[in-house]
């Protein structure tokens, strides 16, 4: 197998597992440990994945989170589920701010069901989604182009932001903990909260695995959402501190019981 095949066959193996381990790839391609290696030093080089020990994850760490285009293969019908139940709180005629992300992705994509709206964001994917959509008024921020977040970021983005003014923002994270709410990345973090400001509510839509992990920055505390909105109930101690701030989940999946 070709070292090109060989890389992409490990990720496609990463979005499935989330996490491999060194031996097992040796043994699956038939190379050295070597030889695995350099394949993991090149793919975590180009921000891919992160190296752990004996192998390597796409899982978000507290200074890693993996490529939009491993993101968006993952969880599909999580992320369906959550933008459904975001879904309930836009109405037609309102304007919504939507953030950089692949479950954000899902939801914009979904939005036609609620036009005639207007839409902000810095998503490519929902740009692309939404650009030759009736109906829909579409104002894209500006910003540097990040191909690992798919989105535009940057001074540009925020400053547009300050001068916006919508009904709702969506706002995804990779890390919950406690009350607070993190991610990884500094510029993505200005982006959400210039989101949150030009919002009159503000909505976290956020995956029941990202509770109880942390990241390098701080982006909000829980209490600074109007609705948090999550696929299904998440651990114990998640919901002793959700219960002990007098804060309530909204659950995407019905059979689950709300914190």
């Amino acid at each position: 197998m070709k070292r090109d095949d060989r890389q992409q066959a490990i990720m496609d193996l990463l979005v499935a597992e989330g996490a491999v381990e060194l031996e097992a790839l040796s043994e699956r391609f038939g190379v050295s440990r070597m030889t695995i290696h350099r394949d993991l030093d090149e793919l975590e080089g180009a921000g891919l994945l992160r190296k752990i020990r004996g192998g390597a994850t796409i899982e978000s760490g507290t200074q890693f989170e993996s490529d939009f285009r491993l993101r968006e293969r993952q969880g599909a019908a999580a992320k369906e589920a959550m933008a459904a139940k975001a879904l309930e709180l836009i109405e037609p005629g309102m304007s919504v701010v939507i953030n950089d992300g692949s479950m954000a992705a899902v939801l914009g994509r979904m939005a036609v069901a609620r036009r005639p709206l207007t839409v902000i964001t810095n998503n490519c994917a929902v740009l692309d989604a939404l650009k030759g959509e009736a109906g829909i008024k579409l104002i894209a921020l500006g910003g540097v182009f990040s191909a690992k977040f798919n989105a535009y970021l940057g001074t540009l983005c925020e400053n547009a932001l300050a001068g916006l003014r919508a009904d709702i923002s969506f706002i995804s994270s990779p890390a919950v903990h406690g009350t607070g709410v993190f991610h990884m990345d500094e510029t993505v973090v200005r982006a959400k909260r210039a989101m949150m400001a030009a919002a009159a509510r503000r909505c976290l839509v956020v995956n029941h695995t990202r509770f109880g992990h942390t990241a390098l920055y701080k982006l909000a505390d829980l209490e600074e959402f109007d609705h948090i909105v999550t696929d299904r109930t998440p651990d114990a101690a998640a919901c002793a501190a959700l219960e002990a701030a007098g804060l309530s989940l909204t659950l995407a999946e019905p059979e689950a019981s709300a914190a």
